[in-house]
């Protein structure tokens, strides 16, 4: 029996499938140190998940509108205005299982088959998934080490054709840590004003901006506050160290949000209410906390620069968002697949080779610093005596 055309599309999520196997390497005894997944080693912070718990126990389990409880979009609406400087409506806002799913709603309420979407590459393995699976066209923007792995305003408008539906970006992103600047945002949002193409924004790193870097955050969505263009993808799961409770908010055109919101009620009904609940505490509380374990991030990233920076072969930027190093390893093997392999053989370290984010991420492995000192300690030792020092 012949599967559908659309299922022959799906590619997944390349990085749990190297989760998977390091997992299955651990269950036979093998010890891994784990740098090849988004998924901070932090716990979520009690009042969090005490949240939830109380949620659970006043028989918080049953439906709730598909759109979100209202609490946690009012609370959202207040949170964005002190954080992008603009105070969307109510029905702007989408409660979702995780910002992942905020993109695949966005593309499939925007895309049809053939038409085209601009996507930065390296990038999120997921932007192309999604896109492949509703038989999009991929355009690619290509970041490079030279350019600091930014998007030039001028290629991106050259690729701009009457088929462009979309643009897609990332910032701080994913899986180079690049951040954009303000003016690189205005122009790109002047592109999709000028040819009235949608922007998704994907911002789930936006709390994820080190105090080294010389450029504040800044997010499109405050030019249009998500009235016509502007989809600001954003979720829980990075920032307070809750990726396993799948939870998120999106903000954008009212017109687009309804019809994400059927569509989320089609998949999946409604997103759990003492999730809903866990959020609420999360957005609405002392910060401390997560501030903390931002600044333990950089911590690491700085441990982890100062340590890949010395090996032979090894070329990188220091990352000025997000929690992901990618160094060029071009001189050491053009083929990041075969060194990811033979850096999780030999060594026990697992890392994400750079061409699963896209043609121009090959000659590139990805580490996530999202992980203890003592960690990143012993990985850089195991490293440096493989590859030796400059």
């Amino acid at each position: 029996m012949k599967l559908s055309n659309a299922s022959t599309r799906l590619l997944g999520q390349k990085m749990f499938q190297i989760l998977e196997k390091c997992q299955n390497l651990e269950s036979q005894g093998k010890k891994i140190y784990h740098f090849e997944i988004g998924d901070p080693d932090f716990d979520t912070p009690s009042n969090i998940k005490n949240a939830a718990i109380e949620s659970l126990l006043r028989g918080d389990t049953h439906y709730s509108k598909s759109s979100g409880i209202d609490v946690l979009k009012e609370k959202a609406r207040h949170v964005t205005l002190k954080s992008r400087g603009f105070l969307p409506d109510f029905d702007q806002i989408l409660v979702t299982p995780g910002a992942n799913f905020q993109i695949y709603l966005a593309s499939a309420c925007i895309l049809n088959p053939g038409d085209e979407v601009i996507i930065p590459n390296p990038s999120f393995v997921s932007y192309n998934s999604i896109a492949q699976l509703i038989g999009a066209k991929i355009i690619s923007v290509p970041l490079s080490y030279d350019n600091n792995y930014k998007i030039d305003p001028d290629y991106l408008r050259s690729k701009i054709t009457k088929n462009t539906k979309l643009i897609i970006i990332n910032s701080p992103n994913n899986p180079t840590g690049s951040v954009m600047s303000q003016n690189d945002f205005k122009e790109i949002y002047e592109i999709a004003e000028e040819n009235d193409i949608y922007l998704i924004s994907d911002e789930i790193y936006s709390r994820m901006i080190y105090k080294d870097h010389k450029v504040d955050f800044y997010s499109p969505s405050t030019i249009d506050q998500c009235k016509n263009r502007v989809i600001l993808i954003n979720g829980l799961s990075k920032s307070y160290a809750m990726t396993g409770w799948r939870i998120g908010l999106v903000t954008g055109p009212k017109d687009l949000i309804y019809k994400m919101a059927l569509l989320q009620e089609t998949l999946v009904s409604c997103v759990p209410v003492f999730t809903q609940y866990a959020a609420l505490e999360a957005i609405s509380a002392s910060q401390v906390e997560i501030n903390h374990m931002v600044d333990q991030f950089k911590k690491r990233r700085d441990m982890l620069y100062n340590g890949l920076r010395t090996l032979n072969g090894f070329e990188l930027i220091k990352p000025d968002g997000a929690f992901y190093m990618f160094p060029r390893i071009s001189k050491i093997n053009t083929n990041s697949q075969m060194l990811a392999d033979e850096i999780l053989d030999k060594l026990g370290i697992a890392v994400a080779p750079g061409s699963i984010f896209g043609e121009y991420g090959e000659g590139h492995i990805r580490f996530c610093f999202a992980n203890s000192m003592q960690n990143i300690e012993i990985a850089l030792e195991k490293l440096k005596k493989y590859f030796g020092e400059k």
